[in-house]
């Protein structure tokens, strides 16, 4: 059965860190684009970062600088560290694989993916 499962929100205070985990089963995560999204309350959801199958990272603007993006072959995960976290970071996070074939340009495009995480909240507060 595929699926993916993400971990390691929480509450952190405004200049923490947190590291989100996103594992697989089912399917082996470096064959895909795996992506992070977020959504916060009466937003739309956006992606944060992903990462090809090549390894290639690709992050937005908002993040650039503060998160990084890696992957853990041999556990099948894919993690989001997010280091000097702000109250705008604030969302449920959701990992989510791409099994179809698009460019680049689709990378932050949420219809391009296939498969979602059930999301992880993050919140950043004093």
């Amino acid at each position: 059965q595929l699926q993916l499962v993400e971990s390691g929100g929480g509450l952190v205070q405004p200049g923490g860190s947190l590291r989100l985990s996103c594992a697989a089963s089912g399917l082996t995560l470096d064959s895909y684009v795996i992506g992070w999204f977020r959504q916060a309350p009466g937003k739309e959801r956006e992606g944060v970062s992903c990462m090809n199958s090549d390894g290639s990272s690709y992050y937005a603007d908002s993040v650039k600088g503060r998160f990084t993006i890696s992957r853990d072959k041999i556990k099948n995960t894919v993690y989001l560290q997010m280091n000097n976290l702000k109250p705008t970071d604030t969302a449920v996070y959701y990992c989510a694989a791409q099994f179809r074939r698009y460019s680049s340009s689709w990378y932050f495009d949420p219809s391009a993916y296939d498969n979602w995480g059930q999301g992880t909240q993050v919140t950043v507060s004093s």
